[in-house]
Parts: C-alpha cells; sequence; structure tokens
C-alpha cells in the first residue's frame, strides 16, 4: 500500500517505508539519505528539540502528534546527549505540517538547519494521526526513512530493508550513547533569564557517580544543583572502578535499546554495587537493569510511552503526578521477586513505573523525573536520593517537596 500526501501533484522527496510494505510520501527535510530504525509517535506539545537530542531514541524515527514543529527554532542550550557531536538521539523525525518559521528571543538556528547539522532525516506534510492510530493498533513498525531531493526512490530495496531490519529488540545501543571517558559534571539547572549556573566541585558536598548508558544533561544538571560532584563514567566500567571513586551514591542513567542486551556487561557490575550497600538510583534503561540485577524480568512494550502526559502513581506517597516517558521496554511487574517492591505504576495501563529494594537504599523509576522537556512534578526523587546519602551520613533529611 501506498499512502500519499494532499499534495499529490509535487513529487515526493521522502518516503517513509514500513516492514509490511506500506510506503508514505511526503516532503523531505533535514539530511538527505536513508536510515534503518523503529517508528515511534510523541505526545508531547513542546520540547522537540530535547525529545530529538534525547539518547533514549537512539534507533528510533520520532512522529510529532503536534501539527506545528519549529516554532521556537533551535539553540545551543536545549540539546539533551551528553556529546552532541556524536548525535546521538533520534535518526529521523516525522512532521504533519512544514517546518514553522523560528520566532523566539533564543533562537539561534532554524529547525531544518538543525537537523542537517545532526543528520537527522526528516518526512512532512503526511498524516501524522493515520501513522499514530497504525503505530497504536499494530504497534511500533520497523521501517526506512529516505530522503532525496531529486525524489529518486528504490521502492522495492527498501521495502526489502525494512523487511529485513532485524529490529531493536536484542540491540545493546547503550554502548553508541555512552560517553566514551570519564568526566566530571558542573553545570547546574537553567534559571530563568539568568540561563545555566556552575557548580563549585570543590565545595561540594556529596559525590555521586553515574553510570552514562545515554545519560540526558538535566539529570546532571539537577544532581549539580543538589550539592553535588558529579563524576560521569562509560557504560562498561567496573564495580571496582566505580567504587574507587569512594561515591556517596551510584546513578544509573537512561539510554536506547534492549536492557537485556546491555544488562549482558552490566547487570553484573550494578549486582557488585549493590554488594557494597551504596545508595543507588536508576531512570529508564537504568531502571530496567536494575531490575533485571535484582531478578525481575523484561518485556518489549506494544507501542511504548513516549511524552509528556502520563499520569503515574507514586504507591509511596499515594499521589498521581504527571510525567515525561520515553521507553520501548518494561518491567514486568509479575516478575518481581520477594523483596523487591513495586513503588510506581502508569495509570494508563497498569505497567511498572518504579520499584525499591526492601531495607536497602537503593530504587528506580521507569519514567524521567527530570523532565526536558515535560512537568517537573516528579523532581523530588532526585532529593529523596540524596535523603538517602545524607541518613548515611546522618544528616537530616530534606524536604521532598
Amino acid at each position: 500500500m501506498t499512502a500519499t500526501a494532499p499534495w499529490t501533484s509535487k513529487k515526493p522527496t521522502a518516503v517513509l517505508v514500513l516492514a509490511d510494505g506500506t510506503v508514505i510520501e511526503g516532503v523531505g527535510v533535514g539530511a538527505t539519505g536513508k536510515v534503518c530504525a523503529e517508528v515511534c509517535f510523541n505526545t508531547s506539545l513542546t520540547g522537540y528539540q530535547e525529545i530529538l537530542t534525547d539518547p533514549s531514541y537512539l534507533g528510533q524515527i520520532v512522529t510529532f502528534t503536534f501539527p506545528h514543529i519549529g516554532n521556537i527554532g533551535t539553540n545551543e542550550e536545549d540539546i539533551e546527549d551528553l556529546t552532541p557531536a556524536a548525535r546521538r538521539g533520534a535518526v529521523g523525525v516525522i512532521f504533519k505540517a512544514d517546518i514553522t518559521e523560528p520566532s523566539n528571543y533564543r533562537a539561534a538556528k532554524h529547525l531544518d538547519e538543525w537537523l542537517k547539522s545532526r543528520g537527522v532525516i526528516g518526512l512532512s506534510g503526511i498524516d501524522t494521526r493515520a501513522l499514530t492510530a497504525w503505530i497504536r493498533e499494530k504497534g511500533a513498525p520497523n521501517a526506512v526513512i529516505a530522503h532525496d531531493p531529486n525524489g529518486v526512490f528504490d521502492i522495492e530495496a527498501l521495502k526489502a530493508e525494512a523487511r529485513n531490519w532485524s529490529g531493536i529488540e536484542g540491540l545493546d545501543l547503550a554502548k553508541e550513547a555512552t560517553s566514551g571517558q570519564s568526566s566530571q559534571w558542573t553545570q547546574t539547572p537553567w534559571v530563568w533569564d539568568e540561563g545555566y549556573g556552575e557548580a563549585d566541585t570543590a565545595e561540594a558536598k556529596y559525590h555521586i557517580v553515574c553510570v552514562d548508558y545515554g545519560v540526558k544533561r538535566n539529570i546532571l544538571r539537577l544532581f549539580a544543583g543538589l550539592d553535588c560532584k558529579v563524576t560521569v563514567v562509560p557504560a562498561q566500567t567496573s564495580a571496582e572502578d566505580i567504587m574507587a571513586l569512594n561515591p556517596d551514591g551510584v546513578f544509573l542513567s537512561n539510554g536506547p535499546g534492549d536492557p537485556a542486551a546491555t544488562g549482558e556487561y552490566a547487570v553484573p557490575v550494578i549486582r557488585r554495587v549493590l554488594e557494597k550497600d551504596v545508595p543507588t538510583f536508576g531512570i529508564c534503561l537504568g531502571h530496567q537493569m536494575l531490575g533485571l540485577a535484582l531478578g525481575a524480568t523484561t518485556t518489549k512494550m506494544h507501542q511504548g510511552h513516549h511524552g509528556g502526559n502520563h499520569p503515574v502513581k507514586d504507591h509511596t506517597t499515594g499521589k498521581v503526578e504527571i510525567v515525561s516517558m520515553n521507553h520501548g521496554f518494561a518491567v514486568d511487574s509479575n516478575s518481581l521477586p520477594e523483596g523487591v517492591e513495586e513503588t510506581h505504576i502508569s495509570l494508563f495501563d497498569g505497567t511498572n513505573c518504579g520499584l525499591r529494594l526492601s531495607g536497602k537504599p537503593v530504587f528506580s523509576v521507569q519514567h524521567h523525573p527530570e523532565a526536558s522537556p515535560g512537568p517537573q512534578d516528579s523532581h523530588y526523587l532526585f532529593r529523596r536520593f540524596i535523603n538517602m546519602v545524607r541518613e548515611r551520613k546522618g544528616e537530616p533529611a530534606l524536604a521532598e517537596r
């Protein structure tokens, strides 16, 4: 089946070819070329630059359900991957309408130019509602997105490429998203009309070691803003090297790909860290791999959770929060072993969104409490983690809210 856009009098300059043979034609934006990836949809109304630079989207094509994208342009500040020169983020993007002209005092570059600079292939001018409905009903498909300004495509070859791509399941993408070497993070959260601050690490009270599976910058900023010295280490760092840094706490970051694949080398390290009884906190992929380390299993989701409007209930407080999510795998609640408590659930579908190890300073969440983009309802989780560190030091707890 070939789905064409309303402007069929024009020659298509980009196509999306799904593994089932569906061909969707549109107008090319961003970089030229082609790439195989999984197609998902994101329901966020704002924050497209943060979304496209989230390393958790590596290996994926993001379909924005919001029709008008590009109105605030792009800048050098709203980037979430740690090393933007490596272009760790979404590999493709799909829009309903043409990219909007920027109109924002912080805009430094047009979105189309920015997509080109990062090598992100884009498609616009299609019915994104229909594509979203397709994904909702049939699941996130493997596909090829291709952009050629001359509109020359070998459709049969693209169909074969999409059909034969193995998909994200079984892929360790964290090795592509992680840092190449250890580093110190000092930037603190953004303050209106002042920008980002800079922490004095020499005066920091706590030392947090972040195991980087594809960490987002705002996670590190929130730690730095809580009087922490933050050391970022590559995904394959050994437990011995982590503990040699003498951390007050260990953070397991978000990241892309299949947790079971990354877990082949990460899970043994996490288990050894847990044996040291150091406070440990995980987010997204880090949450999934902590679950694996504690004896649970993970599963591939039908369509995943991608957006900034997801309701999650925190069983430890009884409160419901609206959170940002970006994941295609989940911890199976039914697989949680004795001594591991489910702390959060999605109110959309009941899937697991958090856990903690009974009697130990160890917990994790599936959603993104750092937001960027998204609501800040869950910022308190960073204070919850620091309170575990403070308790170990005999210091009084901070107010979580």
